[in-house]
């Protein structure tokens, strides 16, 4: 005992507990707010004013932190759900809602709960979206559907100080009958996408090979004309060739029967000719007859002499 009055005696005198009471007065004056973080300061219970983040001031028992608010983007799951498609399907949807407070104000005496009213109006708008569309749009255009629900809750948010920033469903559950139906839709689909690809691929085949049948039959066809042609041209040279040869051969002929000797040379061709003419008409035949002035073969000499004769007089 002796101690303590000894302690308060020398420690708790008036200074140290006016020391003490400013102290305490400081610390319940001076706030600071933290980064992206709101405080809503009431006094006597009215809202007096919103302290942003940094170093704020109060009056010691007279204003106090009403609320504090947080202005980040916030996540807060959608729990599961029922709804029905305008097509009568039944399905069960989850999602995820991603909002900021806008106005810590509003939310904080605008709505007894932001959170929970911000998440109780995404589930109706949800269902209320989807019953606006058939259950295979559901899944083609959840896009569209996000961004109508996104619509809906911002419109009927805005005395909250609440921004919805995204929707996001993330899953689409329709009964096991109705899956047991798509799955055979889609096998069904997948199905007759094979027999038109296989079609398409038979066809594409049929045509090319016609394709190369044609061009074989043309080019076979200009094959021939050209070969024909080319044969054509052969023979016409060959016959202009054999026509020049005759002609040389006839050429030189005459000349050399332009001179004594040519025409002795062209006598005795002649009577070769006719003895040897005589001869095979005498194998063929047991019984010739031949004129009285054509049995001697100088007589026959004479005559084709004769005939030369006068060719060359007319010349």
């Amino acid at each position: 005992m002796d101690m303590i009055e000894i302690l308060i005696d020398n420690f708790f005198t008036v200074p140290v507990a006016l020391l003490i009471f400013a102290l305490i007065l400081l610390k319940s004056s001076i706030i600071f707010v933290p980064q992206n973080r709101a405080y809503l300061i009431e006094r006597f219970g009215k809202f007096r004013s919103t302290k942003e983040a940094g170093l704020n001031f109060l009056i010691p028992f007279i204003d106090r932190v009403g609320a504090d608010r947080s202005l980040k983007e916030q996540a807060v799951d959608v729990p599961k759900q029922g709804a029905i498609t305008k097509d009568n399907i039944s399905l069960h949807v989850d999602g995820v809602l991603y909002f900021r407070v806008l106005d810590p104000y509003k939310a904080s005496y605008g709505v007894d709960d932001y959170v929970f009213a911000v998440t109780q109006l995404s589930q109706t708008t949800m269902r209320s979206e989807l019953g606006k569309m058939e259950l295979d749009k559901t899944f083609e255009e959840r896009d569209a559907l996000n961004t109508n629900i996104v619509a809906a809750i911002n419109e009927a948010a805005g005395p909250w100080g609440i921004q919805v920033l995204r929707y996001e469903i993330k899953d689409i559950i329709p009964p096991q009958s109705v899956m047991e139906a798509m799955e055979a839709q889609m096998k069904a689909e997948r199905v007759k996408r094979a027999q038109i690809l296989e079609s398409e691929g038979d066809r594409q085949a049929a045509i090319n090979r016609a394709e190369g049948q044609k061009q074989s039959v043309v080019l076979s066809a200009e094959a021939d004309k050209e070969e024909q042609v080319l044969r054509a041209e052969g023979e016409a040279k060959a016959i202009i060739a054999v026509a020049d040869a005759q002609a040389a051969a006839i050429r030189t002929v005459g000349e050399s029967a332009n001179t004594e000797s040519g025409q002795k040379a062209i006598q005795l061709d002649l009577a070769t000719k006719a003895i040897a003419a005589k001869h095979a008409i005498a194998k063929e035949s047991s019984m010739v007859i031949l004129p009285d002035s054509s049995t001697d073969a100088g007589s026959l000499v004479a005559q084709a002499t004769s005939i030369i004769s006068q060719l060359n007089k007319q010349a």
